[in-house]
Parts: structure tokens; C-alpha cells; sequence
């Protein structure tokens, strides 16, 4: 198995360079010109800039940042719903980018759905016929699609809609109807863009918990596309920071509020609550092999929060255990005091 067959996306290289001529840009980029120097001069724009990176199955992966970053052009460019201008987009395996229309058509059927605002919804079709669209596509029967649909619909809160269209239902419920049917073909991808943004804040929370639930259930594996830091705090088991075009910082959510690379990720971490994100695991220091004899010891995944008491009280640093109960590192009060100070 090849490095980039352990993952179930890969993205290498990615470039979306919107314009007559993308070509005659990249020199102008060599040069040192800025994207919005290129976009005055050439009338191109530059959505997607050298993106590199790697999705593992039953992982969700968040891409942040605000309107205009890039983000929602990339993952359309996953399904070629754009196409990228340049580089190689590798879904199990194999370079998407290659597919000819008979691949995509089998890809976006089976192995790939898409949950975007309001996205697709056929207004002369019932919610119910919305939902099993897909299934339809695939050539299954009536009643078992039917079937399929409404155990969808009630799991998304939308039990008693079924006979509604969607000019009937509220933006947010619009919403909802657009991730039933992404779920109803039991896609092994599901790419969400802003999903649960036009949604109100109660609802939002639960549809986040949702998805959570249905993750360790179903064991999707996702990229979804928010602007919202909490949202992809709480959801994301990687995160993948997003401006103009670039992705400029990428890493688990405890690494990215614990060390931003620069001010415009900062901004987006000054209101986290670091001590019920950050992790030993963060902060740790490289410990020897036998560091651990003799003193208390903490999971790498115990938050800052309860890290701030065990160092209180414990005259010596705490050994951090892995899963398989080794010593990784040791954490002391400086540590902690540090990942306080920075949050400040």
C-alpha cells in the first residue's frame, strides 16, 4: 500500500486560477505579485493556491476561514463539480482528476455526496422525492427508497414534511432536506458546505451533535466547510485554516489554538476556551524512557483545565501516558502557567 492509498483523500498540489488564460498567471505569481495585484491586472482570480493535503477514513475534516479564503471553491474542486486548474486530487487511491464523465458520474452516485446551501433541491419534487432522489438514480425500487428516505428525513427532524415542497419549508430546513439526501445513498464521502449555517443557534447545536452521533455510527468520512472556529472546534478532528486560496495553517484543533502561526489564525482562537481545548499532549515536554517511575501520571488527551489542579498540587511534573499506558512526555506547572499566558 502507497502512502497516499492510507488515506481516503489526498490532495497534492490543488490550484483554481479563475480567468481566459490561467497559464499566463503563474509567472506573475514567481514574480512576487499578490493576488489581488494579479486580479487588477489580469482580471484573474486566484481561488485556490498550491492546497496540499491529506483526509484519513472516518475522519472529519474541517476547511475554515472567511468569505472569499478559498474554501468553498476547493471542495468543489474534491468532486470536480470545479475543476482545478492544476495538480492531483486522489480519492481511495485513485487521481479524480483523470476521470472521464462515466467515472464521475459513478463517483458522485456512490462514493461521494454533497450537502450544500439550498443545494439542488428540484422545486416540482415532494421533500420525500427530494430525499430519494439519489436512491432513484441508482435504480432502486419505490417502496424501499421510500423507506430509506423517511427513516432519513425523521433522523434529520423532518418526520412530518415528507409531503411538503420546498418552496413550503424555511432556508434552514431547506438545509436539512439537502443533508437527508446526501445521507440517504450511504455514501462513503460527504462533503458539507456551511450545512448547518443559515440554521438557528438551538438547532445548529443539536444537527452538529447529530452528525457527531451518526459519525460513530456510520463512520463517514467527512470534509465540511464552515466559517465558524466553534463549529469546527467541536466537530473537526483535524482543521485546515484557509486565505486567499492558501491554506496557512493545518493541525489538530488542540495544536492550532495552543500555537497559531500568525495573527489572522489568532484572531479566529482569541475566544476559545483554551483550557477545555488545549491537552497535555499539546504542551508536553520529550520525557526519558523511565520518566514516569514513581510520579503522577495523566492521559495525553487531559485537558488544561484539569491539568491546572494535578500541577497545583504535585511538587514534581506529570508524566503524560499514551494509550498503550508508555510514557510520552512530562508536564509541569510552567508549561501550564505558559498555555495560560498565551491565551491572555
Amino acid at each position: 500500500m502507497t502512502k497516499l492509498q492510507q488515506f481516503t483523500i489526498s490532495c497534492r498540489k490543488v490550484w483554481k486560477i479563475f480567468g481566459p488564460n490561467p497559464g499566463a498567471v503563474r509567472p506573475l505569481l514567481d514574480q512576487g505579485l499578490s493576488r489581488s495585484e494579479i486580479l487588477a491586472q489580469t482580471g484573474h482570480v486566484i481561488a485556490v493556491r498550491d492546497v496540499s493535503f491529506d483526509v484519513r477514513p472516518g475522519e472529519i475534516f474541517v476547511v475554515m476561514g472567511l468569505s472569499g479564503s478559498g474554501k468553498s471553491t476547493l471542495i468543489r474542486c474534491l468532486s470536480r463539480l470545479i475543476e482545478p486548474t492544476e495538480g492531483e486530487i486522489v480519492v481511495d487511491g485513485q487521481n479524480v482528476v483523470a476521470y472521464d464523465a462515466a467515472q464521475l458520474r459513478e463517483l458522485r452516485r456512490h462514493k461521494m455526496s454533497m450537502v450544500f446551501q439550498r443545494f439542488g433541491l428540484f422545486p416540482h419534487r415532494t421533500i420525500l422525492d427530494n430525499v430519494a432522489y439519489g436512491l432513484e438514480i441508482q435504480g432502486l425500487k419505490k417502496e424501499p427508497r421510500y423507506a430509506q428516505a423517511r427513516q432519513v428525513l425523521e433522523m434529520v427532524g423532518l418526520k412530518s414534511w415528507e409531503n411538503y415542497y420546498p418552496h413550503e419549508l424555511s432556508g434552514g430546513m431547506q438545509q436539512r432536506v439537502g443533508l437527508a439526501r446526501a445521507l440517504a445513498v450511504d455514501p462513503e464521502i460527504l462533503l458539507c458546505d456551511e450545512p448547518f449555517s443559515a440554521l438557528d443557534p438551538l438547532i445548529r447545536r443539536e444537527m452538529q451533535d447529530e452528525l457527531l452521533r451518526l459519525q460513530k455510527t456510520l463512520n463517514k468520512t467527512i470534509v465540511f466547510i464552515t466559517h465558524d472556529f466553534l463549529e469546527a472546534l467541536k466537530l473537526g478532528h483535524h482543521i485546515a485554516i484557509m486565505k486567499d486560496g492558501e491554506i496557512v495553517q493545518l493541525g489538530r484543533p488542540e495544536e492550532i489554538v495552543a500555537h497559531p502561526v500568525n495573527d489572522y489564525v489568532r484572531e479566529f482562537t482569541r475566544d476559545v476556551p483554551r483550557i477545555k481545548i488545549i491537552t497535555a499532549k499539546t504542551i508536553m515536554a520529550v520525557a526519558a524512557a523511565d520518566a514516569g517511575s514513581d510520579r503522577v501520571t495523566v492521559h495525553a488527551d487531559t485537558t488544561l483545565e484539569k491539568l491546572i489542579g494535578l500541577t497545583a498540587v504535585s511538587p514534581d511534573p506529570l508524566a503524560v501516558l499514551d494509550n498503550d499506558g508508555c510514557v510520552i512526555g512530562m508536564v509541569d506547572r510552567t508549561a501550564v502557567l505558559q498555555a495560560l499566558s498565551e491565551g491572555n
